[in-house]
């Protein structure tokens, strides 16, 4: 009789049936979150490489030393008095590209430049590692976790510019932020494993290569 009263008892089986689903619920609510993280970041990281390329822009190139007599690497004059003259554009195949990179946290910011794609002007790997930090300062307003290991900063030709400019620098190339190496950590992994995201990139030509702000 208690045997047969046990097997007819249904008394537990919204629990059993509760913890064969719970696992499967969990899963879902967590692949909901992590898909909300996920785009959050994502769009964070847009906008860290967008702002991070408009102050590249208008303040003090990484490249090169615009107070060195005479100035050096995208500060470089083009006026040569023969086949470029005070006045004429700098021809696209004046520079090709240079590539700075970062390292570092805090104050402690240092930037490494080095020429990709020749030719490139003299001076052009002297780093100016407080231009890379006002870069990756201005990011992480917008992507705090960004680290300046995960940013890169590219200037490549772009036909613009005139040579023998009095105020500016006579080269006005195309300037590159990038956000590289960035991962995010789905809950539903418990954070035991990591995804790698896409590259962020944003490119706009350069300004006017002075100061430390933009607006």
């Amino acid at each position: 009789m208690i045997v047969q009263r046990l097997t007819r008892d249904q008394s537990g089986a919204s629990a059993a049936e509760f913890a064969l689903v719970l696992p499967l619920v969990l899963i879902l609510l967590f692949g909901i979150i992590d898909a909300g993280r996920w785009m959050w970041t994502y769009n964070k990281a847009e906008k860290a490489t967008q702002m991070g390329a408009r102050l590249a822009v208008v303040s003090t190139a990484v490249a090169g030393d615009a107070t060195a007599n005479p100035p050096t690497g995208l500060y470089t004059g083009y006026a040569n008095g023969t086949t470029i003259i005070q006045g004429d554009t700098i021809p696209a195949s004046a520079f090709g590209k240079v590539t700075c990179t970062g390292s570092g946290s805090g104050t402690t910011v240092s930037a490494t430049c080095s020429c990709t794609t020749a030719p490139c002007p003299s001076g052009v790997t002297t780093a100016n590692s407080t231009a890379f930090k006002n870069i990756v300062d201005r990011m992480q307003l917008f992507l705090p976790e960004v680290t300046a290991s995960n940013v890169q900063v590219e200037y490549s030709s772009s036909g613009l510019g005139y040579a023998g400019s009095p105020v500016l620098p006579d080269l006005s190339p195309l300037v590159t932020v990038k956000i590289t190496g960035m991962t995010f950590t789905p809950l539903t992994t418990f954070t035991l494993a990591s995804m790698t995201m896409p590259n962020f990139t944003t490119t706009l030509s350069a300004e006017d290569f002075s100061g430390a702000v933009s607006y």
